[in-house]
């Protein structure tokens, strides 16, 4: 057997795993009282499904249009009326997202192996929000898929990594909380951890029979379990700060 290679850098998902995708929906629900959360699990789970229609249809646009675009989708279907300033101030928390609590102190923790970010967000959404909550002073690079114009899970977007970091996949060890992403970047070949924040037991006990379904609990279902596609992430963690047990 050969030596046991090194881990040379950690790389990262942004929107769910470093950021709190939920945190817009203060936002959402000081503009539309009432409707915040269900807003805001709409928006994120149209913001997923766009970006796999659009990379399967070969119909690129970034990951800000592909926002907006899913936004105006959540406002329409629950027959919500906005004016340009309520839809740009909803629009403008995407860059002023909320850091996990445990996210600096968790990254700080894993140098000196190069630290990066690797996310669907184009260039023009990642940058503000990388210094707006000081991770660009801790991070060694901040990857768009941008210049594949493809977003992930395809392979394209993963190879991104070894071009930008000069690493090889069985260097990195990959971190989201998200599991399609997940799956895409285990299937490239690359070490994976898993952010597991809904257990399965924890998303049975919100589910009760002949009980109505709650937005956020129908989101956790959907969204937070891991996939049944074959591949499994190598660790399997409930929070960032668990990271630096991890090699």
């Amino acid at each position: 057997m050969g030596l046991p290679v090194t881990i040379k850098a950690f790389v990262f998902d942004a929107y769910g795993t470093l950021y709190d995708i939920q945190s817009v929906a203060a936002v959402t629900d000081e503009s539309f009282p009432g409707y915040g959360e269900v807003i805001t699990q709409v928006w994120r789970m149209k913001q997923l499904e766009y970006t796999w229609q659009r990379s399967m249809m070969q119909r690129y646009v970034d990951f800000s249009v592909v926002t907006r675009e899913s936004l105006v989708y959540s406002l329409k279907l629950l027959g919500l009326n906005y004016d340009q300033a309520v839809f740009d101030r909803i629009m403008d928390k995407y860059v002023h997202l909320d850091l996990y609590p445990d996210a600096k102190v968790a990254l700080d923790a894993l140098k000196p192996n190069k630290l990066a970010i690797l996310s669907n967000g184009s260039s023009d959404m990642l940058g503000p929000l990388v210094k707006n909550t000081g991770l660009d002073r801790i991070l060694d690079a901040t990857i768009s898929i941008d210049s594949e114009r493809i977003f992930k899970p395809a392979p394209a977007a993963y190879a991104l990594i070894e071009k930008r970091l000069r690493v090889q996949p069985s260097e990195v060890v990959f971190v989201s909380s998200n599991p399609f992403d997940v799956v895409g970047a285990k299937a490239f070949g690359l070490n994976v951890a898993w952010i597991e924040r809904v257990t399965p037991e924890a998303m049975a006990a919100e589910v009760k029979p002949n009980a109505p379904i709650y937005p956020v609990t129908m989101f956790k279902a959907i969204r937070t379990q891991m996939d049944e596609l074959g591949f499994q992430p190598d660790h399997r963690i409930h929070t960032l700060s668990e990271l630096a047990t991890v090699v």
